[in-house]
C-alpha cells in the first residue's frame, strides 16, 4: 500500500556527530532504506548534532517506512564520518515519523492499515460522478435525459451517484471538472457527449489531456474533411488517473445504455481500462451496424 506524505516530507536525524561525512551518501542511503529513487531525497539542513533531509517524492510503500529505524541507522553508521549512538533518533512530522515505529509492531500496524486502505478504496470504487456536456445541454436547448438513465441503472448495482453540472465544448473545463472530481474522491467519472468527428467534440481529449495513456478506440470512422467531419472519426475514451476511471460515452440515449450495461458487467468482473474499451466500442459499433441495416433496409 502507498502512503501519501500530505506535504510533510521532512525527516530530521538527531543526536549524531558529522566528520567530513559526504552528505550524498547520507541522502543515498536514505533514499535505499525508503526504496526511492537516489534524486527523490536531498539533505537540506546541516546542524551541530542533527541534519535534516527532504522527499521529494510524495508518495511511499508502507512496508518502506513502517519500523525502518533500525536499519537505516545502521545503515548509515557504516558511512564515513558519521557517529551514530544509542540515542540518535530519528523524527518526522507527518506519516515518514512510522519509521520509528517498533519493529514487532510493524506488520500488525502494516496488516491493519492495508485493511483500512482496502476499505477506502471500496468506497472510493462506487463513488460516482456523472457530466452531461455541450453548448445544448449547458444551455438548456434540450433535456438531459443520460444522466438520470446513468443514475438509476447505476444505483441498482449499488453505486452512489451524484450528478454533476454540464459542462462546455471546451478541453480545458471538460479536464478541469475531471480533475476536480478526482480530487474529490469519485472512484468514477462518466461524461456523455462531445465523442464525435466535429470540431467542437473535445471529450475525447481532454481525457487524454488527464492521461495520455488513455485507450480512445473508435467506434465509426469517416473520411476527415467531409461535410462537418473534422476528425477522421468517433472514439470513446476510457482513462486512468489514479483510483479514478474516467469514461467518455456518447450523446445518444441508446447508445448511453448500451454503454452503462457494458461498464457494469466489466466492472463486476474486474477487467482494465483496455479492456473495458474494447468491450465498449465493439458494444457500440454493433449498436451503429444493426441501426445503419434497418435504415437501409426501409429505403
Amino acid at each position: 500500500m502507498n502512503l501519501n506524505l500530505l506535504e510533510k516530507t521532512e525527516i530530521w536525524i538527531g543526536k549524531l556527530k558529522l566528520e567530513e561525512a559526504n552528505l550524498n551518501e547520507i541522502a543515498g542511503v536514505v533514499a535505499e532504506v525508503l526504496e526511492l529513487p537516489r534524486d527523490k531525497v536531498l539533505v537540506v539542513d546541516v546542524r551541530e548534532d542533527h541534519i535534516t533531509l527532504d522527499v521529494l517524492q510524495h508518495e511511499l510503500k508502507a512496508e518502506a517506512v513502517y519500523g525502518k529505524k533500525k536499519e537505516l541507522l545502521n545503515k548509515l553508521s557504516f558511512i564515513p564520518g558519521v557517529n551514530i549512538f544509542e540515542d540518535t533518533d530519528i523524527h518526522s512530522a507527518g506519516i515518514l515519523g512510522m519509521i520509528g515505529l517498533d519493529e514487532e509492531d510493524t506488520s500488525t500496524v502494516i496488516k491493519n492499515t492495508n485493511k483500512i486502505a482496502e476499505e477506502i478504496q471500496k468506497r472510493i470504487a462506487k463513488r460516482v460522478i456523472v457530466y452531461p456536456t455541450g453548448f445544448e445541454v449547458k444551455r438548456g436547448m434540450i433535456e438531459d435525459t443520460n444522466t438520470p438513465l446513468i443514475m438509476e441503472m447505476l444505483k441498482e448495482k449499488g453505486y452512489k451517484v451524484s450528478s454533476g453540472d454540464a459542462i462546455d465544448d471546451d478541453v480545458d473545463l471538460i479536464a478541469g471538472k475531471i480533475r476536480q472530481a478526482v480530487n474529490a474522491g469519485y472512484g468514477l467519472v462518466i461524461t456523455t457527449g462531445g465523442v464525435g468527428a466535429e470540431d467542437k467534440d473535445k471529450t475525447v481529449e481532454a481525457i487524454l489531456k488527464l492521461d495520455p495513456n488513455a485507450a480512445t478506440p473508435y467506434i465509426a470512422k469517416f473520411q476527415k474533411g467531409t461535410g462537418r467531419h473534422e476528425k477522421d472519426g468517433v472514439r470513446i475514451g476510457i482513462g486512468r488517473v489514479g483510483q479514478t476511471l474516467i469514461i467518455a460515452l456518447p450523446g445518444p440515449n441508446d447508445e448511453v445504455k448500451i454503454g452503462i450495461e457494458v461498464i457494469i458487467r466489466c466492472l463486476e468482473i474486474g477487467v482494465n481500462k483496455e479492456t473495458l474499451a474494447n468491450e465498449l466500442a465493439k458494444s457500440l459499433r454493433d449498436k451503429l451496424r444493426k441501426k445503419h441495416h434497418k435504415q437501409h433496409y426501409k429505403h
